[in-house]
C-alpha cells in the first residue's frame, strides 16, 4: 500500500511512519522541512520524502500523485493550518479517487458525557485553558463531515511520550470513561491499525488508558 504521511516530523506521525515501513509500505511523506525527518527504519528505501507544505495545492498534489490512502497527523501550528489546508487535501483526494482518509485530532471534539449536546471542549469537562486547537481540530470534524471521505478522527487525551504498551481503550464518539492519558507510541500505533480497519469509517474515536 502507499501511504501518505501529513505531519510525518511530528511526535505521532514519525512513529506511523516507522510502523508502517516495517510492515513493506511504501510511504510518502510532505515535510515542510526535511532535517526534523527522523526516520532511521531498515525500509528506510521504501520511504519518498516530498518538501512542501499542506497550504500549496501543488505541493499537496505532487505528494498524493501515488498514494492510496492518508494519514494525517498535521497539528494547528498554532494558526489555522488545519481549517485552510484540509479543503485542498480532500479536493486532490478527490480528484486522483482516494477515499480513505485517517487524522489525529483531540479528545477536546468527542462528546462531552455531562452535557451530551455539547463537544468536550465546549463543556465543563474539558481542563483545557484555551479552546483555539479544538476549534481547529472541530473545523476539520466539520470538513470530513460535510464529505464523501471515509474519514476516521483518531482523538487522544493528554498525550506524553510516554512508552508503547499496546494495552488501551478505545470508544466511538466518546473518551473512555476516567481515560486521563494516552502515550505517543501507543495513539500511533491505533492510528496505523485503521489503514486495515472499516470498523470507525465516519467516527471519532476516543483513545486513553
Amino acid at each position: 500500500m502507499n501511504i501518505l504521511v501529513l505531519g510525518a516530523t511530528g511526535r505521532v506521525g514519525s512513529h506511523v511512519v516507522s510502523l508502517a515501513l516495517k510492515d513493506g509500505h511504501q510511504v510518502i511523506a510532505l515535510v515542510r522541512t526535511l532535517s526534523k525527518l527522523n526516520i532511521t527504519d531498515e525500509n528506510f528505501e521504501n520511504l519518498l520524502v516530498k518538501q512542501g507544505n499542506v497550504l500549496n495545492r501543488e505541493d499537496i498534489a505532487s505528494a498524493m500523485a501515488k498514494a492510496d490512502i492518508v494519514i494525517s497527523t498535521l497539528n494547528t501550528d498554532g494558526a489555522s493550518t488545519l481549517t485552510d489546508s484540509f479543503p485542498l487535501i480532500l479536493q486532490e483526494m478527490k480528484k486522483r479517487k482516494i477515499n480513505r482518509i485517517i487524522t489525529v485530532g483531540t479528545a477536546g471534539i468527542l462528546q462531552s458525557r455531562l452535557t451530551p449536546n455539547l463537544l468536550r471542549y465546549q463543556s465543563s469537562e474539558s481542563k483545557r485553558k484555551t479552546t483555539r486547537a479544538a476549534k481547529e481540530h472541530h473545523n476539520v470534524l466539520k470538513i470530513l463531515e460535510q464529505s464523501d471521505m471515509e474519514w476516521t478522527i483518531v482523538c487522544p487525551t493528554y498525550l506524553p511520550d510516554g512508552h508503547y504498551t499496546g494495552q488501551y481503550r478505545v470508544e466511538r464518539d466518546f473518551l473512555p470513561d476516567g481515560g486521563t492519558e494516552i502515550s505517543v507510541a501507543d495513539t500511533a500505533e491505533f492510528t496505523y491499525q485503521q489503514i486495515q480497519s472499516t470498523k470507525y469509517v465516519k467516527s471519532r474515536v476516543g483513545i486513553a488508558y
